[in-house]
Parts: C-alpha cells; sequence; structure tokens
C-alpha cells in the first residue's frame, strides 16, 4: 500500500510539473510586461509591439514650414527641468541614445497641438524648433530614416530624442526599446536661399495667450499619462465663446449617446474662460474609430484624446 501510494504521488507531482510547463509555454510572448524605468513600467506602452507595413508608412520629406509659439515656448520647464529652445536647427548635429513612444500615447496631443501617431514618422526632441526634419542613422545597422519633430522630450538625461513606433521600426531597434544614433537636421527648401534671414524669421506671432493654452494643455495631459492617473475623453473644440460651444456641444449629442459636456477653465495668459467641449469618458466598449468617423463626417473637424 505503501508503494501504491508512492507511486501515484510522483505521478501526480509529474502531471502538475507538466501542466505548469505548458501553461507558460502558451503565454503570448507580446502579453505587456513592466520592464525598464519611467513610462516604460506602463503595461499599455512599450514594450508591446504591433504589427505594421514599413512599405505602407509615407516617408517624411522636408518642406518648408510656419512656425507658431507653440510648441515653441522658451524657456519651459519639465520635472523641475528648463528647457531652451533653438533659435535655428541649422548646423544642429549630435550622436546619442535614441528612444521610442508608441500606444499609451496615440491619438493624443503633441507639443505643438498636433495628434500623434504612432505609424507616422515623427520624433520628439528637447529643443528643436518645431517642426523641423531630422535624419537619424541607426549606429549600430546604418540604417537612417527621415523624420518630422511635432514634440517635446524624451525627458532623460542619457537620450537625445525619442521616436515615433514607425520610425523606431524602420530603424530596426524597436523590439530592443533604444539603438545609439546619429541625428542631423535637414533644412527645408526655403533655407537654400543665400539672402541675410532673422533666425526666427519663420516662426509666426500667432495668439501667444492660446498657444501658452495649448502648452498647458500638453503639459497637464502628458504628466496625467506618465503617472497614469486620469480619464480619457475626445475633445471636439475649444472657444472663447460660451454660446459657440453649447452649439457644438448640442451638435454632438445628436450624433451619439455617450455624454458631452463644456469643460471651462480660466486662460492663465489672459485671465479669459476657454470652454472647451468635451465627449467621454472613453472606455473599451466603445467604438472609437466609428465614433471619429461620425464626428467627422459630421463635418466637426477631427477630436483627439485628452486626459483630466
Amino acid at each position: 500500500m505503501n508503494i501504491q501510494v508512492s507511486f501515484w504521488s510522483c505521478v501526480t507531482r509529474f502531471l502538475i510539473i507538466s501542466l505548469a510547463a505548458s501553461l507558460a509555454a502558451c503565454v503570448s510572448p507580446t502579453t505587456p510586461q513592466k520592464t525598464g524605468s519611467g513610462r516604460y513600467q506602463m503595461a499599455d506602452d512599450i514594450p508591446v509591439l504591433e504589427p505594421i507595413d514599413l512599405s505602407a508608412v509615407q516617408a517624411v520629406v522636408p518642406e518648408p514650414v510656419t512656425r507658431t509659439i507653440a510648441g515653441n515656448k522658451s524657456p519651459y520647464t519639465v520635472n523641475g527641468m528648463t528647457y531652451y529652445v533653438m533659435d535655428t536647427e541649422e548646423g544642429y548635429e549630435d550622436t546619442g541614445m535614441a528612444s521610442w513612444y508608441g500606444r499609451k500615447f496615440h491619438g493624443h496631443l503633441t507639443s505643438n497641438g498636433e495628434i500623434y501617431d504612432m505609424f507616422s514618422l515623427t520624433a520628439a526632441h528637447k529643443s528643436l524648433p518645431i517642426p523641423s526634419f531630422l535624419e537619424v542613422t541607426n549606429l549600430d545597422n546604418g540604417k537612417s530614416v527621415v523624420v518630422r519633430v511635432n514634440d517635446r522630450g524624451p525627458f532623460h538625461d542619457d537620450r537625445i530624442v525619442d521616436l515615433s513606433y514607425a520610425a523606431a521600426a524602420s530603424l530596426d531597434y524597436a523590439a530592443n526599446g533604444t539603438a545609439r544614433v546619429r541625428v542631423k537636421a535637414l533644412l527645408p527648401p526655403t533655407y537654400t536661399d543665400s539672402s541675410p534671414r532673422d533666425s526666427q524669421s519663420n516662426i509666426q506671432p500667432g495668439s501667444e495667450s492660446e498657444a501658452q493654452a495649448t502648452q498647458e494643455l500638453v503639459l497637464q495631459e502628458r504628466n496625467r499619462i506618465e503617472q497614469g492617473t486620469g480619464l480619457d475623453f475626445l475633445q471636439l473644440g475649444a472657444f472663447g465663446n460660451e454660446n459657440s460651444a453649447i452649439q457644438l456641444m448640442n451638435r454632438v449629442k445628436q450624433l451619439t449617446s455617450l455624454p458631452v459636456f463644456i469643460r471651462s477653465d480660466r486662460d492663465s495668459g489672459s485671465g479669459n474662460l476657454l470652454h472647451r467641449v468635451r465627449l467621454g469618458p472613453l472606455n473599451e466598449t466603445i467604438n472609437l474609430s466609428a465614433l471619429m468617423t461620425i464626428l467627422v463626417d459630421a463635418g466637426l473637424g477631427t477630436p483627439f484624446r485628452v486626459r483630466q
């Protein structure tokens, strides 16, 4: 009897070990894991890789730019550090580490109020004027890609540029997270003119208070995303006139049963109220792509995601 008990005990242990090994082998290699530091610990961003057809990614060609104060406020402060925007990118070249950012920021604001698209060739830089263009070369494999700078970062001392997922995939380092790169500014065609020019002549004044409000909104949203706090909403418009905001809100309510509301914040520059029309909060049950199509087809522009 003791021999039988010992035998079946061994068999039971063998089956448990075999089952555990089988379950471990079934775990997907793309299951979000918490690795690294900073935002790289966030399970919804790196290191989860997504399918991408690089042949379908639109190449970036440097072109004449019109710069506004939005995205080019100088100096600016992030995490207690102060940064200065360059007067011009002409002659800029550097060598160092590149990182990349992906899904967690996809569809959110960039520093100049554009929408971050992880499948486009873009980049974040701490001090280059926005927009500008960079040629980035992976020093480990010699591959190069041209990107458009439309965001600020990476705010780490050991990194010089943060590329979009598509750009990192083009340089074949998306799976590694970082790479040794050389970055070189590419001047738009207007810079080939040999006549004297002011280094800031292509920066238009725009509305300084509006630009400052955009900059503050971006920084607040980025902080919430980095810290994993707040909820996602779609911003449909922002108005100084409350009646305009109410009209837009009522139009959107006719298109969806989801909550639509107005959030009014006082602009720190002018002291005036800015009325933002928002929809949400968003969750996994909402077909965001279909909702965006409805809003765009209704002529309401292109809504973008924000956190609050």
